[in-house]
């Protein structure tokens, strides 16, 4: 059980790079420092005061930077390999299990295809409606977005310490809401769709 625990709360972690790269650090950093989280021990840098001052000042440029909104979209092109990077790096911390049964090789390995592979699912995501939003408002509401998306980043990293499980509950219900409301919005453009085409002459 605490396997599968150590790896929700590194693949959590990782999923909220997604929304920011700099802010789970820095919630990690203040967690590990308080108690809340740990992590393996070649990750202890993590919770040095160097570590601590780079990822508030990092954070602080980073959230103001994406209320700029044609700035916004020059950051997505640095941010979503940097969120691949951030999240493996937090998912490795986690995944001190593996040491013991595979060794370092497996253990970065799997935490850049779970860890680096959900926070760029995630960055994908929010690049894309970050594009919606620029072409439905021009830009107005790209500030808006950014808030709500730090917000998230914060809130997917504090559950996924706290409470991983419910974490995980959480992003199934939602993916099961977003499938359907796709299928439905699918079904729906499909008959709108046969509705205008041209019926054949009689």
């Amino acid at each position: 059980m605490a396997i599968v625990l150590s790896a929700l709360v590194g693949i959590g972690l990782a999923a909220a790079c997604g929304f920011r790269v700099f802010v789970p650090l820095l919630i990690a950093c203040l967690a590990c420092r308080v108690g809340w989280l740990s992590v393996t021990p070649s990750f202890d840098w993590i919770l040095s005061d160097e570590a601590l001052i780079a990822f508030a000042v990092a954070s602080l440029l980073e959230i103001v930077a994406y209320w700029v909104p044609w700035l916004d979209h020059a950051l997505d092109v640095v941010a979503t390999p940097a969120a691949v990077v951030a999240g493996t790096v937090l998912a490795a911390s986690q995944f001190g299990f593996v040491n013991t049964n595979g060794g370092e090789l497996l253990k970065w390995s799997l935490a850049l295809v779970a860890g680096g592979g959900a926070a760029a699912v995630v960055q994908g995501t929010t690049v894309m409606l970050r594009s919606a939003s620029t072409a439905l408002t021009g830009g107005i509401a790209n500030p808006l977005v950014s808030t709500v998306e730090t917000a998230a980043a914060g809130a997917v990293t504090v559950m996924a310490i706290l409470t991983p499980v419910a974490l995980w509950l959480a992003f199934c219900v939602v993916l099961v809401v977003a499938i359907r409301w796709w299928q439905r919005r699918s079904a729906r453009s499909a008959l709108a769709a046969e509705a205008v085409m041209p019926q054949p002459a009689a």
